[in-house]
């Protein structure tokens, strides 16, 4: 039997392009919340947290022969069937929304995939989905109002 490779305790470069091309295309689709969703991730594997950064965002999402949009709604639907991973359903839902699809395009392939995973897995979702809605909703309406200069001003 062959023996198991030891994996070093940090073996990968973050300043690396491969890298630094999966966290600006993460940034892009998750916002503020990209850095501290890895940093999670890596506190409790770093080789998970590099495969996901430079696979799925360095390689995947940044490729040009569908739109971004799309490639989230496709990963919805995915999520969807899948029924079990709803943290990353509602982490997507907001990625979505981010990357031009409206709410309800997300609604409706969420709906759509009732015939693929039944009603269970299709309400879950559409929960899920409703939560990232709202934690959307509160986080808008907790930022400060801008004025026409540009600067936060204070609502009277």
């Amino acid at each position: 039997m062959a023996k198991a490779k030891k994996i070093a305790a940090n073996p990968h470069d973050e300043s690396s392009a491969e890298y630094q091309r999966g966290m600006d295309e993460i940034r892009r689709q998750l916002g503020p919340m990209a850095d501290a969703y890895i940093r999670k991730i890596k506190a409790l594997s770093p080789e998970f947290a590099w495969v996901n950064v430079t696979f799925p965002f360095g390689e995947l999402y940044p490729r040009d022969v569908i739109d971004l949009k799309t490639r989230e709604l496709c990963t919805v639907a995915a999520l969807t069937v899948q029924g079990f991973a709803l943290p990353e359903l509602k982490l997507h839902v907001a990625a979505a929304l981010r990357c031009g699809a409206s709410r309800g395009e997300v609604t409706e392939i969420i709906t759509q995939m009732i015939a693929y995973c039944g009603f269970p897995a299709a309400t879950n979702a559409l929960m899920t989905m409703k939560e990232a809605f709202d934690e959307i909703d509160a986080s808008a309406k907790k930022k400060p109002k801008t004025t026409k200069s540009g600067r936060a001003g204070t609502r009277k």
